[in-house]
């Protein structure tokens, strides 16, 4: 059976519905958690790596010397032995840093629902999507971006590898997970109970755009 190795780095992140994706075209989901204890696995017969979300910035000393530069060395690992990489948030921010682009913090963040504007021709939804980042990405030469919006590039390829900055795999209890160990939603800076019920009222909406997507991802895997 065909695997995709899942790095989370919080306990409350999960694969979500890209992985419910995967899973119904045959794959079998192998989830680690990445933090200073917990380096990387060998990526042996490892076919896709997908890389979730983070509350570091891909820039912070303090996660680098903790257990993102070791991270990032076996990225490069995956990506030396082509096996492809479908990155979201942070995991779209390492993609870009490996591949000599850099990561800034955002003049404006999004934490909540946006919509995007995807190319002709991609798996990707217009959305709304979920996001959650105060950072963006400034590509290297070699990316494409396939989606964006006023505030930052949403979607991007550099050869069989993809990073999203929004968030396809979450659902609302993904959501509830998030926002029961967030400070910003116990001190009503983020509004969480109605960030839930939209996740909630567009459950079927959600599951489609994550299948689209993991479609066209792999499509391109077999172009």
């Amino acid at each position: 059976m065909a695997a995709v190795r899942v790095w989370r780095h919080h306990d409350t992140d999960h694969p979500g519905l890209i992985g419910d994706a995967f899973a119904a075209r045959g794959y079998e989901l192998e989830v680690e958690l990445i933090d200073a204890l917990n380096p990387p696995t060998p990526l042996d017969s490892v076919d896709i790596l997908l890389i979730l979300g983070s509350s570091a910035s891909v820039y912070d000393p303090a996660a680098q010397q903790a257990w993102l530069a070791n991270e990032m060395v076996v990225l490069g690992e995956a990506i030396a032995q082509e096996i492809p990489v479908l990155g979201i948030c942070f995991g779209s921010q390492m993609l870009c840093e490996h591949f000599g682009g850099r990561v800034e913090r955002a003049r404006e963040g999004e934490v909540g629902w946006f919509e995007i504007k995807p190319i002709e021709g991609t798996g990707i939804s217009s959305g709304p999507w979920f996001q959650y980042h105060f950072d963006h990405c400034v590509l290297p030469a070699s990316a494409t971006v396939v989606a964006a919006n006023p505030r930052a590039v949403q979607a991007f390829t550099i050869g069989r590898n993809v990073g999203v900055q929004f968030h396809p795999e979450v659902d609302a209890s993904q959501l509830t997970d998030w926002f029961l160990d967030d400070e910003a939603a116990r001190n009503g800076t983020i509004d969480a109970a109605s960030h839930i019920a939209e996740a909630t009222a567009n459950h079927e909406r959600l599951v489609r755009d994550a299948d689209a997507l993991v479609a066209w991802f792999l499509h391109r895997l077999q172009s």
